[in-house]
């Protein structure tokens, strides 16, 4: 064998069910070259290695062994829990393994990945509107206690308040940073969504040693980092980073515990989290660029001989349709946008699914492109099909498809030409941005052409796209 695969072949074991695989994440080194002015050790903590890709599988699997013991959960019961997505997750994966039902209360605002996980694991999904105060009726928490008091057997996890929230760090997460670390710790960072893993981690790592330092991360709009200052609840904002922050002071938050509190603005916290998987390989949440943000404003400060430890609490897959969309984070503000006095179409062009058929082509193959890839509208060309420059001599009609499909006829045997409609503007990148409203207004969607080819812009595209212009 290969010596250097040889030196990769770590111990493995055959488990009993997929719980006995949570926990015993790796710390990472961050590349002394991802910032130059950091000259201590700065180690990752990767949770998005557990096995539903978060760290919140540590207390699922606690909050339900302590309810089974208990008696609170017993073979039939349902498990309810309101969430931001991660410890849902955990949760629905445990049921799963244990044969429970589990309805999961979730904010509206979560990414859609969040939602299709959940859906998977078999999880019955209730959302809810975001940004409303825990005094509203519809606020997530007062949802999930509702569907509890209503549903047979049921069991509130209640991560908000559960013991078992902290105490999963404190048994687990704690010790293996401890033990990874050959106990020497200086700082320790991490976002505060409960704060049950912050707490229940700086809880074991000060038994250690009372000088660590804990330092917690908070968006804003979030209650936490002010409420540690002063001790007063601010008024309540809005953020887009997910799994942190919060409206309200849980049970399971701590403030004895907390040596420090940084605010990280949503944009840096995404900033930060594409240059880790860019730079580093490391493919996480937005709440861990989040906790690395704060963590390198005061790694800047330590000494060569400091070690800090960083929280990373899940995997990138979650957030694709959001952290990693060029659109998304344009759409949002979170990059610079681009003058409105004298922006171009460029400004506001999507990246979406692009094809193109040939007048001679089948219909069934139009169709394929139209309703599995959503491409919309579906120009005709003559000549070759790969060329950016052919020739556009229609667009798929979508009614006149509509119609075959009603009557069952058999697109294979029909012709694209057949089912052709006259082709709408087709404008360049580098056009004024202002001609593309002005084509909207008469087309429902125009064709944009640049170096590639062609794609479809539609009026819906444009009211996303808008927000990227500036004054």
């Amino acid at each position: 064998m290969d010596a250097s695969l040889k030196s990769r072949i770590r111990p493995s074991e055959v488990l009993d069910d997929i719980i006995q695989g949570i926990g015993g994440t790796p710390l990472v080194r961050l590349p002394r070259a991802f910032d130059p002015t950091v000259d201590c050790a700065v180690l990752l903590k990767i949770e998005a290695l557990n096995p539903t890709g978060c760290v919140k599988s540590r207390i699922a699997a606690l909050m339900v062994e302590r309810a089974e013991a208990s008696g609170e959960l017993r073979p039939g019961s349902t498990i309810i829990e309101c969430t931001s997505g991660n410890t849902g997750v955990g949760l629905c994966l445990v049921a799963a393994v244990k044969g429970y039902r589990a309805i999961m209360v979730m904010p509206d605002k979560m990414s859609q990945e969040k939602v299709d996980m959940l859906k998977a694991y078999g999880a019955e999904v209730v959302l809810t509107p975001s940004d409303l105060g825990p005094e509203h009726p519809q606020h997530y928490l007062n949802v999930a206690e509702r569907l509890t008091a209503s549903t047979p057997g049921a069991w509130h996890s209640n991560q908000f308040c559960n013991p078992a929230n902290p105490d999963a760090h404190f048994h687990t997460t704690g010790p293996e940073i401890w033990q990874a670390c050959d106990g020497r710790v200086d700082l320790f960072v991490g976002g505060c969504g409960t704060g049950g893993t912050v707490h229940g981690t700086a809880r074991f790592l000060k038994q250690q040693d009372p000088a660590v330092r804990i330092l917690a991360v908070d968006p804003p709009g979030s209650v936490y980092a002010h409420y540690w200052a002063t001790g007063e609840l601010p008024p309540t904002g809005s953020y887009a980073v997910e799994g942190v922050g919060d409206d309200m002071i849980p049970d399971t938050w701590n403030r004895e515990l907390i040596d420090a509190y940084e605010v990280v603005e949503d944009r840096d916290s995404f900033a930060m989290t594409r240059r880790l998987a860019a730079e580093a390989g490391l493919f996480v949440g937005g709440s861990s660029g989040m906790a690395l943000c704060a963590a390198l404003r005061h790694a800047r400060q330590l000494p060569e001989s400091a070690r800090v430890v960083v929280l990373l609490p899940d995997s990138g897959n979650r957030y694709l349709s959001k952290v990693y969309s060029d659109d998304w984070l344009a759409d949002g503000g979170f990059t610079d946008g681009s003058p409105r006095a004298t922006a171009t179409i460029a400004a506001l062009a999507r990246t979406r699914a692009r094809a193109v058929v040939g007048v001679d082509e089948d219909l069934a193959i139009a169709h394929k492109h139209r309703s599995e890839r959503n491409v919309h509208p579906l120009p005709v060309v003559v000549g070759d099909c790969f060329d950016p420059a052919a020739e556009v001599v229609g667009i798929l009609d979508e009614e006149r498809l509509r119609r075959h499909l009603v009557e069952g006829t058999d697109l294979a045997g029909m012709r694209v030409g057949k089912c052709m409609a006259p082709p709408p503007p087709v404008l360049g990148p580098e056009q004024p941005w202002q001609d593309l409203s002005d084509a909207l207004d008469e087309y429902p969607a125009v064709l944009l052409r640049d170096a590639t080819g062609l794609v479809g812009f539609t009026r819906a595209d444009l009211l996303r796209s808008l927000p990227r212009l500036r004054p």
